[in-house]
């Protein structure tokens, strides 16, 4: 293979995964491939995809304008008879030269792996290790926000929380902050990890690490301050909630 050729693989390869990387996009493409990719389809709306693959709109809108900028979908907004009144919903059908097969599904492989290598460790030490990970995944979120959302120093903790939920709802966890009580908590109502995170519940504290690794770079934090694991879907539970609590540190 040529060097040309190699980087032009490379780059494909690229694309692909950063598309079909998350397993409720490839659900996404999938659902919209079956519903809306024979020709002359009207195509079909974020609320349809929502619904059926059990997430809120604007997670399966993130998903269907990622496969969109990808060139995998086409976008419309054109009304549909009989459609009503109102300002027409955007549509998404599958490209005329969309893909004949979804890539191999290597997150799994490599989520599942790190399940199995995190068991082999001593509880603690792997929870912690999760922990660090999702920090550092979460601080570079955060530095990528626009300067406004990054204005730390007049942002209030609560405002901070509410940012760190729209950023996990854009990355798949379908999330909303509220206050309970003492505490400020986010809860996620979509699980990105799926099965593995059943199978391997010590994952569940990468989502901690995220919202303190995000929370670290938003907004000044207490050492009094507790980020902690509430809820979890892995265990069993509706929704997971992670929680932020004021001052209950040590």
């Amino acid at each position: 293979m040529s060097v040309g050729s190699e980087t032009s693989f490379t780059s494909t390869v690229s694309a692909i995964t950063d598309a079909f990387g998350d397993p409720t996009r490839r659900r996404v493409y999938l659902f919209v491939r079956t519903r809306a990719g024979e020709p002359g389809s009207v195509g079909i709306t974020a609320s349809e995809v929502a619904t059926e693959v059990g997430v809120h709109p604007n997670v399966a809108r993130h998903h269907l304008d990622k496969l969109a900028a990808g060139g995998y979908l086409e976008v419309s907004s054109a009304k549909v008879p009989g459609g009503g009144a109102g300002r027409p919903s955007k549509r998404y059908r599958i490209v005329a030269d969309g893909l004949d097969d979804v890539p191999v599904h290597a997150d799994d492989l490599v989520l599942s792996l790190l399940g199995r290598v995190l068991d082999r460790l001593d509880a603690a030490e792997a929870e912690q290790l999760a922990e660090e990970v999702g920090a550092e995944y979460g601080r570079a979120i955060a530095s990528g926000l626009n300067g406004d959302q990054m204005a730390s120093g007049q942002r209030s903790l609560r405002s901070a929380i509410q940012t760190v939920a729209d950023a996990l709802s854009a990355h798949g966890f379908a999330a909303h902050a509220e206050r309970r009580n003492d505490s400020l908590r986010i809860i996620n109502h979509h699980c990105p990890f799926g099965d593995v995170a059943t199978e391997h519940p010590v994952i569940c504290a990468v989502d901690r690490g995220m919202v303190r690794g995000m929370l670290g770079e938003l907004t000044p934090t207490s050492d009094d301050d507790a980020v902690v694991t509430g809820s979890t879907i892995a265990a069993g539970d509706t929704f997971c909630t992670t929680e932020v609590r004021i001052g209950a540190a040590g």
